[in-house]
């Protein structure tokens, strides 16, 4: 296959060491510009002139998170995988959470979650209303000044080479007989966030639309994989599978390394990609992926020999057909550099499913595209928001109809919204605000009417573990699994859960150190083949095959934990204390055998929740 037999020469590690320099760089290149305000004493301008850096280091703290996950400074609702399906709805970079772009679910659908420009200038707006309040004023207090700021609210542009800022906030500044009240605040920001997101879309709607991260990856498949093929031998073929997955993972992330967006003439990696950076493409083996090959028997795939049978040993050779079937999941994360050091990066879930890509979506994440749906409001339907105790609530309301979402508008401080929906049958009226949980009532709008929607309120709850009465702070995976969402607390590194009122089925898995061997193994595989010179009177003898499995070590066991369905109450949710949740430990087992049985046990061991 000439060039295509090449695997990448840049490792995973070598480009983390990269990002974690660029990261540093990032600071010191998306500084803002400020200017004088010249309504400001000179004796209070250094004041000013610190709120004013402050709001810029914000900005520029907010645009590194924007890049690094992906274009979203607050996550979506995490959404787990399956076993059939290895992909949450993020993908765990260094610690770091990012949104997958396209990813498919547990239970096999589809998904995106790509960003719009409009909802990147969103959430920085509010990620500055929430963060400009901690502006350190500390030394000028010592000084004898005064400063009050009162109800910030952002707005923020995204364009190619800057983001802009204007801050409508009641500032006020006082000292040495000076004072003075500030309203209107604006900064901008050098950085190649709009770029690197143009270029971003552009990339993941070739791979939307092209697959090219697929058709590698069947290349790297077909390369170091049995596939298909024939081999005249009178001998059964053996393969074992866990050899070929584990080849098969390093050849997928050495290739996707190797990946580049521009590169020399006839150069197998160069995927000429329409964007002006340099692109980097990264897959590691340990990651969530999924392996599966068929038809094998167990970890061993037997292909057995044709022409050694009663009956067909007159052709006088043998040979060995096989053809199985792969189906390969793994995630690629995309970064994009700038010259300037700045990177922007999303990961993308790559499938190929019976040996061949996965179809293309019919859809591109180009935003600003209105469905048709969306275009034809002509309903008049009034929303009435609020909370459980009857406070009205502002708050964003969307239609969502048979796949499309529509955006409608926001509600008034009245918790009000007066607004045209698309009509539709049996749609449903979504409501959302930060420190809510999202709602969906389902509302038809053929008719004009009205409708309330109930928000249940988000409480971010201290957790500890206690095991057997006693304090825990090891590792330990926490599941807070409702209808709609699951909650999920990776401890100790995490030790709070945001929860609103509901049913949960909270399940506690305690992890211990080990050092359980499962010891090698060797298994038989016997197959009939000629006897006597080339088999011609149909003579066969049975020939048997040892089979090794190495010794493997499992790390971390299963040491604790248990299921307990239990009601949270918002009595519960809003006092100012922590749950606690106290469980049984399990004996560290020494045998596969007892690490079995742990399993079992723990199926049947509650847990105690209290709020203390």
């Amino acid at each position: 296959m000439g060039s295509k037999s090449k695997r990448g020469q840049v490792t995973i590690f070598i480009i983390v060491a990269i990002v974690l320099v660029a990261a540093v760089g990032l600071y010191f290149i998306t500084r803002s510009s400020v200017s004088q305000n010249a309504s400001v004493p000179t004796g209070l301008q250094p004041v000013y002139n610190n709120f004013l850096t402050c709001l810029g280091d914000y900005t520029s703290e907010g645009i590194s998170v924007l890049e690094s996950q992906g274009g979203y400074l607050y996550l979506p609702d995490f959404e787990p995988g399956s076993q059939y399906m290895p992909f949450s709805s993020q993908l765990n970079f260094l610690g770091n959470p990012i949104p997958y772009w396209y990813y498919v679910s547990g239970n096999n659908v589809q998904k995106e979650q790509v960003p719009t420009k409009d909802g990147m200038e969103t959430q920085l707006a509010q990620f500055i209303d929430e963060k400009i309040s901690e502006c350190n004023f500390k030394n000028y207090y010592e000084q004898g000044f005064g400063v009050i700021l009162r109800n910030p609210k952002a707005s923020v542009s995204i364009s190619d080479s800057s983001v802009s800022v204007d801050l409508e906030a009641d500032l006020s500044i006082s000292g040495k007989n000076e004072t003075v009240i500030l309203k209107s605040h604006s900064i901008t920001t050098r950085s190649d966030l709009g770029t690197l997101y143009n270029s971003a879309i552009t990339i993941y709607n070739e791979e939307q639309k092209n697959l090219f991260l697929e058709n590698y990856g069947i290349d790297s498949l077909r390369l170091y994989a049995p596939v298909d093929g024939v081999e005249i031998t009178c001998s059964p073929q053996v393969w074992n599978a866990d050899e070929i997955f584990d080849e098969l993972q390093n050849a997928v992330e050495q290739n996707t390394v190797a990946l580049k967006s521009f590169g020399n003439e006839g150069d197998y990696f160069d995927l000429n990609l329409p964007v002006g950076q340099e692109v980097r493409f990264l897959n590691s083996k340990n990651w969530p992926n999924s392996f599966e090959v068929s038809p094998s028997d167990g970890n061993i795939l037997l292909a057995n020999p044709v022409g050694n049978q009663e009956g067909l040993g007159i052709i006088g050779f043998c040979y060995v057909p096989y053809h199985f079937v792969y189906s390969v999941k793994y995630p690629v994360l995309v970064q994009v550099y700038s010259k300037s050091g700045e990177i922007f990066q999303f990961p993308t879930a790559v499938v190929i499913q019976g040996n061949n890509p996965r179809e293309s979506l019919n859809v591109t994440a180009v935003e600003n595209i209105v469905p048709e749906l969306c275009q034809h409001k002509n309903s008049e339907v009034q929303v009435n928001v609020m909370d459980k105790q009857g406070n009205t609530v502002v708050a964003d309301v969307s239609y969502e109809c048979f796949g499309n979402t529509c955006s409608i508008g926001k509600t008034s401080e009245s918790g009000v919204l007066d607004d045209s929906f698309p009509q539709c049958a049996n749609g449903y009226v979504i409501a959302s605000s930060n420190g809510y949980k999202t709602a969906k009532y389902l509302f038809s709008t053929v008719d004009s009417g009205s409708v309330d929607v109930l928000l249940d309120k988000l409480y971010t709850k201290p957790v500890q573990l206690k095991l057997d009465g006693q304090n825990y702070n090891g590792n330990a995976i926490v599941n807070f699994i409702s209808d709609d969402t699951t909650k999920v607390v990776a401890y100790p590194s995490q030790k709070t859960v945001e929860l609103s009122e509901g049913q949960y089925k909270i399940q506690v898995y305690i992890y211990k150190n080990s050092s359980l061997t499962l010891g090698a193994t060797t298994t038989q595989q016997c197959v009939e083949v000629p006897r006597g010179v080339l088999g011609v009177l149909g003579l066969t003898r049975e020939r048997c095959f040892d089979i090794q499995v190495p010794e493997q070590i499992i790390s971390n066991v299963l040491a604790g934990g248990g299921t307990q369905n239990y009601y949270v109450l918002e009595s519960e949710l809003n006092k100012q204390n922590s749950m606690e949740i106290d469980t049984e430990s399990l004996s560290i087992p020494k045998t596969i055998g007892e690490l079995q049985n742990n399993y079992l046990l723990f199926d049947t061991h509650g847990l105690e929740v209290t709020f203390t």
